[in-house]
C-alpha cells in the first residue's frame, strides 16, 4: 500500500483509538523503577521531582520492560530506512524524552489499520510517527505535565501536541492519549509512558 493511501487509512483510524490500551497486560510494572506508577499522574504530576539519570539507556529499558512494539519499529525503521535510531536510543549520549506507546496501542492500531504488525506500514510514515513521540532534552513530569493551563510540547518531527494538568495529550487533530507512567529515568533521558500511539496528522 502506498504511503498516501496508508496515510489516509491513518487519517480514518485516528478518531477511533482513544484510550483503548489494556495496562494489565502491558510493560512489566517491576522494571520501570521505584520512581513509578502505572496509575495516572494527574494533577500533582506536574510537581514530582526530576528524578536523576538512570543506570540504562532507554533503549535497554524498552527492551527489558517488555516494550516490543516500540522496539520493533526502531529496528524496522533501521533496517528499511537506515534511520539509527535503536544506536541513537542504546549507545547516544544526547538526552531525548520519549512518550512510549504501550504493544497495546501499538496492537490497538494494528487492529484499526488491518495490519498484522508494523512491518506492514510504509517505513517512512512510522519513522515520521516515532519521531512525534520524541522531545529534545530531559524533560521529566514536571516540565510536561503543567499545573494549570495545557503546555504545548515541540517533538523531534516538529509538529507538536498539547499536556494538560491530567497527563492528557491532545494534538491539533482531537487525537488523545493518556500518560500512565511517568518519569522513567534513563541515562540518556525520561520515558513517559502512554496508552495510545498518537499520529501525526495535520
Amino acid at each position: 500500500m502506498t504511503r498516501s493511501i496508508r496515510a489516509a487509512a491513518v487519517v480514518a483510524a485516528a478518531f477511533t483509538l482513544g484510550a483503548c490500551a489494556d495496562l494489565s497486560t502491558g510493560p512489566d510494572a517491576a522494571l520501570l523503577g521505584p520512581d513509578t506508577t502505572l496509575e495516572r499522574p494527574g494533577a500533582a504530576a506536574g510537581a514530582q521531582r526530576a528524578p536523576a539519570p538512570g543506570a540504562e539507556s532507554i533503549a535497554a529499558i524498552a527492551i527489558e520492560a517488555g516494550f516490543s512494539e516500540l522496539v520493533g519499529a526502531l529496528s524496522y525503521v533501521d533496517a528499511e530506512l537506515d534511520a539509527g535510531l535503536v544506536d541513537l536510543f542504546l549507545n547516544g549520549t544526547d538526552q531525548f524524552t520519549v512518550f512510549a506507546p504501550t504493544d497495546e496501542a501499538f496492537e490497538a492500531l494494528y487492529g484499526v489499520l488491518g495490519v498484522g504488525g508494523i512491518t506492514e506500514v510504509d517505513a517512512e510514515l512510522v519513522l515520521d510517527v516515532l519521531l512525534y513521540h520524541v522531545v529534545e532534552g530531559r524533560r521529566a513530569a514536571n516540565s510536561v505535565v503543567p499545573p494549570v493551563r495545557a503546555r504545548t510540547i515541540t517533538t523531534l518531527l516538529g509538529a507538536t501536541f498539547s499536556v494538560d494538568r491530567n497527563g492528557v495529550i491532545t494534538d491539533i487533530a482531537g487525537q488523545n492519549a493518556t500518560i500512565v507512567a511517568p518519569n522513567i529515568s534513563a541515562s540518556n533521558g525520561i520515558i513517559h509512558v502512554i496508552d495510545t500511539v498518537i499520529l501525526p496528522l495535520d
